[in-house]
This record gives structure tokens, C-alpha cells and sequence, in this order.
């Protein structure tokens, strides 16, 4: 079985972590699921840890310190390189750049408005689009 390669934006992972019963949760049970291969970096681990751990947000520690081991347990990590101007928010460029070392089939974010439709090979959807091909039936399902 050919292995689905994805880099995972942090909105979709801190939704995950304030809706249990969310699409987004289930993106990220899907992503750590074969034949499913979920990519990050060094960037991307740190930019979770810190989104996760606003004070705004309310997120326990203990929930914090779960997502992040598992994260950091399941993924695989690449060390991308810097691209030039891709999103037009700066601070997303380490996907762009991720999903591009990884050569990812997606790049599933919650924000589509920031990316380019495509980079390269890498489709950039949301969660929905991504359910909607990966397990439709899930969706009638989810919030």
C-alpha cells in the first residue's frame, strides 16, 4: 500500500485538542494511521507546543504534554529548506516548506486563504476536502 504523505497545519491540531468529537480530530486519528505518514519539523513541533500552551486557549497541561508526545512519537521529521515568499502569511511558510521536503500529497489546514492552492505536487486542503476523499462516511458524523 502506497503511503499517504501529509504535513498538518496547527489550527487543525489545536481544534483537535478543543474538540474531541471534531472533523479535526478525526484528520489527525487519520494522519497517524497507516498507511497515512505525517510529517513535521523542527519548526512546525515548536509552533504546535506554543499555540497549544496559550493561556487563551485553556488547554490542561496534561492534554498539552499528550498531543505533543504523541505527535512527536508518530510523525516523521524532515529538515526543510527555506523557500522563497509562498503563503501570504509569512508564518506559514515552515508547512510550505515542510510538506515540500516531504514531498507531501497534502498539506491539511483550516486557513486555505493563506496557501497556494497547490505547491507543486502537494494539494492544500481542508479538513473537510480531506475526509470528504479519505473517508467520506465519516462526515455525515462530524460537527
Amino acid at each position: 500500500m502506497i503511503p499517504l504523505r501529509l504535513v498538518i497545519d496547527t489550527n487543525i491540531v489545536v481544534s483537535s485538542a478543543l474538540k474531541p468529537e471534531g472533523r479535526q480530530r478525526t484528520v489527525l486519528l487519520l494522519a497517524l494511521t497507516k498507511p497515512a505518514r505525517w510529517y513535521v519539523s523542527d519548526a512546525i513541533l515548536a509552533e504546535y507546543a506554543a499555540v497549544l500552551a496559550r493561556p487563551e486557549l485553556g488547554i490542561r497541561r496534561h492534554l498539552r504534554h499528550q498531543f505533543l508526545q504523541l505527535v512527536k512519537n508518530k510523525t516523521r521529521l524532515v529538515v526543510p529548506s527555506r523557500l522563497a515568499h509562498v503563503t501570504a502569511d509569512p508564518g506559514d511558510a515552515i508547512f510550505v516548506e515542510c510538506a515540500d521536503a516531504a514531498r507531501a500529497d497534502y498539506l491539511v489546514t483550516g486557513n486555505e486563504r493563506h496557501f497556494p492552492r497547490f505547491w507543486k505536487n502537494t494539494k492544500i486542503i481542508s479538513s473537510r476536502e480531506f475526509l470528504n476523499m479519505i473517508a467520506p462516511h465519516l462526515l455525515d458524523r462530524q460537527p
